[in-house]
């Protein structure tokens, strides 16, 4: 039997030890999910709320002990960590509501003798695979929705962070969920995709990851017309205008650039900013940079913690060098400090200036905490290079010029845009991209609707 290993990335130590699932292993779970699915579709929405309140209320007590767990496989803060499990749960607490909300309606008919009904129920197995880096959140903000639909649920963590999921899972089955309901998969996703995309027990795959992932499980799902939920790669942009108060929005930019490493989707990764201000920007923002402690999680003082992996870590030293040698200044960082022995991988909080287009930073997601400065005159040439990307997740711009605010909110091409404000997700609002970030919506009213069928009832010679 395949084992996973699992390792902390700011200390190099093993943490666990793994059994992976074959592909029999994962086909029974499949099977014993869609035979659960029969009769968890039928159950009172009261009851599905209870048990996602309770689910909720579990992760909370066990809150302090569940990040250490995230804190150990991930490397962030732990404050972090702590902040990522109460976000987690809000997430199932707006869907035990929103399960209450799961509404029919009634059509005017053409003639007097029909009735006219559209009634909404649960598509059947959620297949999920969640990424790394909020381990926790990613899943209840697919998990919660899932399950309040009256769906049954399997998820595939990623390698670098089972952890976390299998101990939600075990929280899940605490709370009161059956076992086929809730589910988990310990594998490869080279492996467990195919698996995944190809069987007739899933007629849902929701994934959160990188847009090249997400098109080959579009791709191999055609076969069976699954339903598809893709939240992919972002590349945010982060506009400072003229007028914007600068104070206020270096701490947004560092809260928005440097939480978890940079290591978000949402992240901002390129920053605009106007030439009027550019000076007083880069300077602060320097500073601020400069401040930040990098280290291990588990300290309390630490703000910036470990790459995820080599590979990560070898992503984000090519982009310093590529800008580098065509021309930026390092105004702060720029460092790499890997020990290839224990396998741990930092890099100081980085900022460069003298920044042009056609550095691969400016056109390649950048998972890690550098930041790219490049001034704009004309605010049409600042949603030019904002848009200038296949991404459109999430942008951010600072003004309190309300025409010059509305004129950027109606440009920009983002699903998510951040007016004043860096840090936007919450579990009441839509979460997904345009272009190629994403397909559908997490989080709000419309997360729940990807989880649900519409049938249409016309009922004759009343």
């Amino acid at each position: 039997m395949s084992e996973l290993k699992v390792f902390n990335p700011a200390t190099g130590d093993l943490l666990a030890t793994l059994p992976m699932d074959t592909t029999s292993d994962i086909e029974a779970k499949l099977k014993a999910g869609h035979a659960a699915f029969q009769t968890w579709k039928s159950t009172s929405v009261y009851e599905r709320a209870a048990l996602l309140n309770r689910w909720a209320e579990l992760i909370l007590a066990n809150k302090e002990d569940v990040a250490k767990i995230m804190t150990e496989e991930n490397g962030k803060p732990l404050r972090e960590s702590i902040g990522e499990l109460v976000n987690a749960v809000s997430y199932l607490t707006w869907y035990a509501e929103e399960a209450k909300r799961i509404y029919g309606r009634t059509i005017p008919a053409s003639t007097t003798n029909k009735r006219l009904l559209v009634t909404r129920q649960a598509i059947g197995q959620v297949a999920a695979i969640t990424p790394w880096n909020f381990p926790a959140a990613m899943m209840t903000r697919k998990a919660g929705p899932a399950l309040a639909a009256g769906c049954t649920f399997i998820v595939k963590p990623a390698e670098d962070t089972p952890l976390t999921m299998i101990r939600l899972v075990e929280l899940a089955h605490e709370a009161g969920f059956p076992q086929d309901v809730v589910q988990c998969v310990i594998g490869a996703g080279s492996a467990v995709g195919p698996v995944f995309t190809a069987s007739e027990y899933v007629r849902k795959i929701t994934f959160t990851g990188s847009t090249p992932v997400g098109k080959r499980l579009i791709s191999e799902s055609a076969a069976t017309v699954k339903h598809m939920s893709m939240e992919l790669g972002g590349h945010a942009p982060f506009i400072v205008c003229e007028d914007a108060d600068i104070d206020f929005v270096i701490t947004q930019a560092i809260a928005s650039k440097f939480r978890n490493a940079g290591q978000t989707c949402i992240c901002a990764n390129r920053f605009i900013v106007h030439e009027a201000v550019i000076a007083e920007f880069t300077e602060k923002f320097t500073a601020a940079a400069k401040a930040l402690k990098v280290g291990n999680g588990m300290d309390e003082t630490t703000d910036v913690g470990p790459l995820i992996n080599k590979k990560g870590y070898d992503k984000v030293i090519e982009q310093i060098n590529d800008a580098k040698a065509k021309g930026a200044t390092i105004l702060a960082g720029g460092e790499g400090l890997a020990d290839e022995a224990k396998g741990t991988y930092f890099v100081t909080p980085t900022v460069l200036g003298n920044v042009t287009l056609d550095m691969d930073i400016m056109s390649e997601e950048t998972f890690g905490p550098v930041a790219p400065i490049i001034a704009y005159n004309d605010l049409d040439e600042a949603i030019k290079i904002a848009n200038g990307t296949p991404f459109g997740l999430a942008a951010y711009f600072f003004t309190d010029n309300y025409k010059r605010g509305i004129y950027l909110q109606d440009h920009l091409d983002f699903g998510i845009v951040g007016w004043n404000d860096g840090l936007p997700t919450l579990a009441q609002v839509p979460f997904g991209g345009f272009k190629e970030s994403g397909l559908g919506r997490e989080g709000g009213i419309e997360g729940i609707e990807p989880y649900l069928e519409t049938k249409y009832l016309s009922i004759g010679q009343l």
